[in-house]
């Protein structure tokens, strides 16, 4: 990343975009790279910088080429110029990707073998090995091959998104060394899909020999017993390549309309989408490459050159070896110290609020708290927004028993979620039909707010109980997510959610509704910019003035100029970014009080913190939102003020952890904070959030008073 130069600038100066979503996955990387990562883990986080950078073409650079073929009159009217974008996050990218290949080949395979686990070739296996990965071979992969010809008789080839294919390329000793544009009846060139869903794995693991363990891919497999499948044939090389397609829904969000059709059709499309990029093994001979491009219509520019094993997000199923010592410690779910273990939650939560942190603490908690209403015969209602759902949903299935005893359930599904719409879609559908309202969600706009809403029937009137998040009703993603969660029957707050569900209904805005809540579209922007001029108002009276923010993503223009704006009266601003971050850091003349830093670690950080110091009795809100322009003006998103007086000095000790991260934090040029001062005392935080929640949990502490 260039270097910036610390001094004011006519116009404020803004990391681009795209080159910061980049730099985010170099962090991913990073840990692959640090050999104080135990070894398995090291090759997870090979596969989440490979699934990152999937998902990043098939939506970030396939938006940026369909700018680049807008008329030159239309792309004049762009704030940047999307040729030169592409190019130079093209050029990152590649790269990364050398990185990449360079990590996988010079720290972790030696690694592994240090362990001894060896992942092998064709080329490694001793005769035993050999005739032993012949014998499965036949028994387990060859009836699962289906390999197509390249030839004049096949008019097109469609290769499936996100689908690593081996390439075949045939040859017979020829007299002759003319040039050939084309394959001759003396070669051949084939393409066959790697059935990996269908074999059940990416990997095979053979025989082990004393504490030696042996892996190979099922693409080298292939390799290895390749000329069993073609015996007319004295000369064959294979090669791999995968494609990913443009995966942005070209969904236009008006009010009428069927909005499940458009999604379904949507979907359709996004298998069969403009490819965004083939990546290819270099090795790869020209004369199979030519023939590919000729039968899939794929030109140059989709081509981005990889190397011999391609989807290292299989890597998520690297076999499980019993090498407990390669893996993180466990950290078993903590029981929380103020909701019962087991027995009803509702009594629990009537008589005080709860901060529920996961995945320190289990998801159980919501998915009790849903199926007690469900069950309960008090309980008349429940209303809930479904952002993104696991395929096999407790959450779902809570809702689900609801209706059959009778409550009035009300889902808003987000069908817009962007790579769940199916998952959504089925449970959507299989609520509606059982009886529930189903909201699909709101024209125009996502709904990204994580609320559920009961209704409980209490002394002769209705009392509203309330679950705000930061997090997904989700629980695969709730054991690696590190979100917040707030329990509360405060009706200052459960009266304002009962609003939001409301505005799903009626549609009308809601502007002026929200006095504890902050609540996109309607005023979230306007309310942080409040907060923001009121801490600048303090400074410029020579007070204390600052301002913590940890989000996954600051991107939003006008916030990072509001914020440079308190930065420069005083202001001292403080980022926890885990993501992309379009601000930079200590800029004389524009940022000098605005530091940043970021944590990647074993859990993804996805929880949003807002701390104003407001002279001393600090705002403390946990939200749904980013400060990115599709957050604060494009989505339904809900920040929660923390009253309750234990519970904000929990969320406060939590966050100052991870202000204090010394061993996973790094700045926003990729520094790791820890190198400025290695004596220091080591922090990793989110091994001291579960030792602190741990010790929190031994102990039941009584309400104290909420603020006002």
């Amino acid at each position: 990343m260039e270097k910036i130069e610390k001094k004011a600038a006519e116009k404020p100066v803004l990391l681009n975009r795209e080159l910061s979503w980049l730099a985010f996955n170099r962090r991913v990387l990073q840990e692959a790279q640090n050999p104080e990562v135990p070894l398995l883990e090291r090759l997870k986080f090979m596969a989440i910088f490979s699934s990152n950078l999937d998902e990043y073409f098939k939506v970030r650079v396939a938006t940026l080429r369909r700018l680049v073929k807008l008329k030159k009159k239309t792309r004049a009217k762009l704030a940047d110029d999307p040729t030169a974008q592409l190019k130079e996050l093209l050029e990152e990218v590649r790269r990364q990707q050398q990185e990449f290949g360079e990590t996988f080949r010079n720290s972790l395979q030696p690694a592994l073998r240090e362990q001894h686990i060896h992942l092998i070739s064709e080329h490694d296996l001793s005769d035993e090995q050999r005739q032993w990965v012949h014998q499965y071979f036949e028994q387990h992969v060859q009836d699962l091959l289906s390999p197509v010809i390249l030839d004049d008789n096949l008019h097109h080839l469609f290769l499936k998104d996100q689908t690593v294919y081996l390439t075949f390329y045939l040859t017979e000793p020829t007299e002759g060394g003319a040039k050939k544009k084309k394959p001759t009846a003396d070669e051949r060139v084939l393409v066959m899909e790697l059935p990996v869903k269908r074999h059940g794995s990416r990997f095979v693991v053979l025989p082990s020999q004393g504490e030696e363990r042996y892996v190979m891919f099922l693409d080298d497999v292939v390799r290895c017993c390749a000329h069993t499948l073609f015996p007319k044939f004295n000369k064959l090389q294979v090669h791999s390549i995968k494609l990913s397609r443009d995966a942005e829904l070209d969904i236009q969000e008006e009010v009428s309309g069927n909005l499940m059709a458009k999604i379904k059709s949507s979907l359709q499309k996004r298998e069969t989408g403009y490819p965004a990029r083939l990546l290819y093994d270099p090795a790869m001979p020209k004369e199979a490459m030519r023939a590919l491009m000729q039968k899939t219509g794929i030109s140059a520019e989709e081509l981005v050159e990889g190397s011999r094993y391609h989807n290292f997000r299989d890597f998520f199923g690297f076999p499980d070896l019993g090498l407990n010592h390669l893996v993180y410690e466990e950290h078993p779910p903590l029981p929380h110290p103020t909701l019962p273990r087991t027995g009803p939650m509702l009594p629990a939560i009537a008589e005080r609020d709860h901060l529920l942190s996961l995945p320190y603490q289990s998801f159980d908690y919501v998915t009790r708290f849903l199926l007690e209403a469900a069950n309960d015969p008090l309980v008349s209602g429940i209303s809930i927004t479904l952002y993104r759902v696991s395929s096999k949903s407790e959450v779902a299935k809570a809702l689900l028993k609801a209706v059959k005893h009778g409550k009035q359930v009300t889902v808003v599904v987000e069908l817009k979620a962007r790579f769940d719409e199916e998952s959504n879609m089925y449970w959507a559908e299989k609520l509606q039909k059982a009886g529930a309202n189903v909201i699909y969600g709101i024209p125009e706009l996502k709904v990204h707010s994580k609320l559920a809403l009961i209704t409980r029937a209490e002394e002769g009137h209705n009392r509203l109980y309330a679950y705000l998040s930061t997090g997904n009703f989700n629980e695969n993603t709730s054991k690696i997510y590190a979100d917040h969660g707030l329990f509360t029957v405060d009706p200052r707050l459960t009266s304002e959610v009962a609003e939001v569900f409301r505005y799903f209904y009626d549609r009308q805005n809601k502007a002026g509704s929200f006095k504890h809540l902050l609540v996109a579209p309607f005023e979230l922007r306007e309310q942080l910019n409040a907060l923001i001029d009121h801490e600048i108002k303090l400074a410029k009276q020579g007070k204390d003035a600052y301002i913590i923010l940890k989000l996954n993503a600051l991107q939003d223009e006008r916030m990072i100029l509001k914020l440079y704006d308190a930065s420069e009266a005083g202001v001292r601003v403080e980022l926890l970014i885990r993501g992309i971050s379009c601000l930079i850091p200590n800029l004389e003349g524009q940022s000098t009080n605005i530091s940043q830093q970021g944590i990647v670690d074993r859990y993804l950080e996805h929880a949003r913190i807002y701390v104003f110091g407001n002279g001393g009795k600090e705002h403390i809100y946990v939200a749904s939102s980013d400060w990115m322009a599709r957050n604060l003006d494009r989505r339904v998103e809900v920040a929660f003020p923390i009253f309750q007086e234990d519970l904000r000095a929990e969320i406060r000790h939590l966050l100052d952890l991870q202000r204090h991260d010394n061993v996973k934090s790094r700045d926003w040029q990729n520094n790791f904070i820890g190198a400025e001062n290695p004596d220091a005392p080591r922090v990793r935080s989110q091994n001291e959030t579960y030792a602190y929640l741990k010790k929190l949990s031994r102990k039941r502490s009584k309400p104290k008073p909420a603020q006002e």
